[in-house]
């Protein structure tokens, strides 16, 4: 149901209609003993959220239903999505629009595209970005290549080990049928070993690559990590958490050159693993080397306002031997919903949705720490994901959890990328990712399941 407001002109058209001079005429014939005139015995209001994370523990009461919590992190989380997002995005105009070969005729797909690409430069603190990529995986991939197109250097890429595995999968598979060696830094403190790394920097290194906050859920010192890069003549491409950035410092101001992201939890749900959406922003200078599609704002002939496809070396409009990269398409619907989803949070949104995630992330990190059989992996600063180390065995603390309607995860032995850690790590080792949809009573539920003997 829609509830349209009445403007002022209106409401007098209306008295006037049923000759009357004011709405307080009209209240006024209210007796007063059944007029409005004390406060409502109400409770305090609930913030969308809240409201439906009430209605969500109602219907758990039904026959049958269950009430399932997800902590699982390593990529993709479940953040909440305000429901104006899809509202907006499922309109017809939105939801069917593909993207156009005759691109100035459909303005208002360019211009969707123009405020998410300059919404992602904001949040990025980088100079210009693209109107999107697949996920985050070929993100880090396309800025590795667009880093060696920019140093013409193809010797060496450096990736930490603290890097989501299944982006360094990725990213070797960008790089089967090249010459490029890719060298992975192993670390067993969940950061990086930034003297290991010095040695790996040299001339022929096109860009070292790191993740903050990291595969692990810990901060690295990218700063540190991007002073090597220059000194090397290298590139800084950082791997970003984009709802982080709502307390942690941008990419572009700790000196990255590339910043790349999973889109997902802007505003898209986990749909059983896709389709997500790739980030790309970078500095000025590299713009000529970007992949994908860039949207460019102008004038037409009548001075109004317009846009355009300003910017499109893909295989698909250029000589294969001169395009920066095969993406064909984007994920325009993600970005739109990106969008919206940025524009409803504001600054003061991304902040409170970063620090709700962090700290509801160390009160359950700091429950479950104390269990007899638990602790965390490493003693690093973290965002909104930790690694726990369960004595039992990572399977078993996901089925203990899985019995409690909760869901946990992914266990470390889950991926082969990480076989530079111990056998027992990655078998007793399992992610734990708190967003702001948590509530303490799940945390607290989760407790309790791992805490069972």
């Amino acid at each position: 149901m829609a509830y349209l407001f009445c403007t002022p002109d209106e409401q007098q058209q209306m008295l006037e209609r049923i000759g009357v001079d004011s709405l307080q005429t009209l209240i006024d014939e209210i007796p007063k003993e059944l007029q409005l005139n004390r406060p409502l015995d109400l409770p305090v209001a609930l913030t969308e959220l809240e409201l439906e994370q009430h209605l969500r523990e109602l219907a758990s009461n039904n026959i049958g239903a269950s009430a399932r919590a997800c902590f699982m992190g390593g990529g993709a989380y479940d953040h909440y999505i305000p429901s104006v997002v899809d509202e907006v995005t499922s309109r017809g105009e939105f939801y069917t629009a593909y993207t156009p070969y005759q691109a100035e005729a459909s303005q208002g797909t360019l211009q969707a595209f123009f405020e998410f690409q300059s919404m992602i430069a904001e949040l990025t603190g980088l100079d210009v970005a693209n109107s999107s990529l697949y996920e985050g995986g070929s993100g880090v991939a396309e800025a590795t290549l667009m880093a060696m197109r920019c140093t013409d250097r193809v010797g060496r890429v450096v990736c930490l080990g603290s890097v989501n595995p299944e982006y360094v999968a990725t990213l070797k598979t960008y790089l089967t049928n090249k010459t490029t060696k890719l060298e992975v830094v192993p670390t067993s403190t969940g950061t990086c070993d930034v003297a290991a790394l010095e040695k790996l920097a040299d001339d022929q290194t096109a860009c070292i690559i790191v993740q903050q906050p990291n595969f692990f859920g810990c901060l690295e010192d990218v700063e540190a990590i991007g002073k090597l890069a220059r000194q090397s003549g290298a590139l800084l491409v950082v791997s970003f958490d984009p709802l982080s950035l709502g307390i942690l410092k941008r990419p572009g101001d700790l000196g990255a050159d590339i910043a790349v992201a999973e889109g997902q939890s802007l505003g898209t749900p986990l749909q059983f693993g896709g389709p997500y959406l790739g980030l790309l922003a970078c500095r000025q200078q590299y713009v000529r080397k970007m992949p994908g599609r860039l949207i460019g704002q102008t004038v037409d002939r009548n001075g109004k306002r317009c846009f355009f496809l300003n910017l499109q070396a893909r295989e698909q409009h250029i000589r294969r031997a001169g395009a920066m990269s095969n993406i064909c398409t984007n994920q325009g619907l993600m970005a739109l919903r990106a969008t919206v989803y940025l524009s409803l949070l504001g600054p003061q949104g991304l902040k409170e949705v970063a620090n709700l995630s962090c700290r509801k992330a160390h009160y359950a990190a700091d429950r479950l720490k104390v269990i007899d059989g638990c602790e965390l992996s490493f003693a690093q600063p973290f965002f909104k994901e930790f690694v726990l180390k369960y004595r039992y065995g990572a399977d078993v603390a996901i089925r203990r959890a899985a019995a409690a309607n909760i869901d946990i995860g992914p266990a470390l032995n889950h991926f082969p990328g990480l076989d530079w850690l111990s056998q027992e790590d990655r078998d007793q080792s399992v992610l734990v990712a708190v967003t702001e949809s948590r509530t303490k009573d799940e945390i607290d539920r989760l407790v309790s399941a791992l805490a069972a003997s």
